[in-house]
């Protein structure tokens, strides 16, 4: 499986940003796609997760502010970000698992500030 993400870069704290993560390759039905963050000197942190079902899953720290989607006729998962803020900083990475086995992006930028 391999992901292709997209959609990082550099907004000031309160403007918004769509991510967005691809799928090719053998995809099984029943699966979790979702984005992790990582931040300069912290561990990487689940943001946000979604079953092929529709199921979500997120992080305090973004709940009222992200919202995780998919579409699963694509094998791509969208991450909308608003009212984003400077800790929000971190890079974005997508990932997809199925049959207990993770597979990652390359991940994606995102930098929030004045």
């Amino acid at each position: 499986v391999q992901l292709q993400a997209s959609g990082g870069g550099l907004v000031q704290p309160g403007g918004s940003l769509r991510l967005s993560c691809a799928a090719s390759g053998s995809i099984f039905r029943f699966n979790v796609m979702g984005w992790y963050r990582q931040a300069p000197g912290k561990q990487r942190e689940l943001v946000a997760a979604i079953t092929n079902e529709g199921g979500t899953n997120y992080a305090d720290s973004v709940k009222g502010r992200f919202t995780i989607s998919r579409d699963n006729s694509k094998n791509t998962v969208y991450l909308q970000m608003n009212s984003l803020k400077p800790e929000d900083t971190a890079i974005y990475y997508c990932y997809y698992h199925a049959r207990a086995i993770s597979y990652w992006g390359q991940g994606t930028l995102v930098t929030v500030s004045s």
